[in-house]
């Protein structure tokens, strides 16, 4: 079947599902080591405890010919993190993520409740110019550097949004999610000249960061069931900015 690079690095051989577990810790610094935890024994408890429970699923729904939805995927994250929690001395865990694809992950957040969230990444182009008319031509300069060029200039955009589905994991479709973004934000900013097609930035400069705010502000409160937990916006592979109101 030949190598299927898109799914899984490294290449995985033929076609297979591929998915790719994170694990966050937080705790102390161990003067001997410099570890927080050794990332030998992380690896070790997950491949001892977690690789065998989405093995076992994946395998039981398949042989079920059973489709392998978001609820299923988030019953077998919640049992691994039970399996994981408190297995790293006085480390906590605070998050557990799956990747199911490079675009999309779904995530378990520990803070005064425990949070499942689906995270899902779009691509727009646009161009801009960082500009203050009320600056010289000179503090423009310094301040905004090549991006002042009176020209404009462009870039193929990220944009990531996150929304908290944990009350409701089996009604959530992420078709209907998809549909919601792209019309409410991806349409407003896609090819457009941002200083001057899209009205919703008003008076503000055309940053990672106004794009930010004004992705929440046109995505919260627009998904049921789910609430926007994030957005993320990538202007390059360097540099992003993330936004979560309340």
């Amino acid at each position: 079947m030949g190598s299927n690079s898109y799914a899984s690095k490294p290449c995985g051989e033929g076609l297979a599902i591929f998915l790719e577990l994170s694990v966050e810790l937080a705790g102390l610094v161990e003067p001997a080591t410099g570890f927080v935890v050794n990332v030998l024994e992380i690896d070790g408890k997950v491949r001892e405890t977690v690789v065998p429970l989405f093995s076992s699923r994946i395998r039981q729904d398949f042989k079920a010919g059973k489709h392998i939805g978001l609820s299923d995927l988030t019953e077998v994250l919640a049992i691994a993190w039970d399996s994981l929690s408190g297995k790293f001395g006085s480390s906590k865990l605070t998050r557990l993520g799956l990747a199911l694809n490079p675009q999309r992950r779904l995530e378990i957040e520990n803070g005064e409740c425990r949070m499942t969230c689906f995270s899902e990444k779009f691509e727009f182009a646009a161009m801009h110019k960082l500009w203050n008319d009320g600056f010289s031509s000179q503090w423009n300069d310094d301040v905004f550097g090549k991006c002042a060029n009176p020209s404009g200039h462009g870039h193929n955009y990220v944009l990531e949004v996150t929304v908290d589905i944990s009350r409701n994991t089996e009604k959530f479709r992420i078709g209907e999610f998809e549909r919601i973004v792209e019309k409410e934000f991806v349409r407003l900013v896609d090819h457009k000249n941002l200083n001057v097609d899209v009205a919703e930035l008003g008076q503000r400069i055309p940053t990672v960061e106004n794009l930010a705010s004004l992705a929440w502000e046109k995505l919260a409160g627009k998904f049921s069931p789910g609430k926007l937990h994030s957005v993320t916006v990538w202007e390059t592979d360097r540099t992003r900015c993330t936004f979560s109101g309340q």
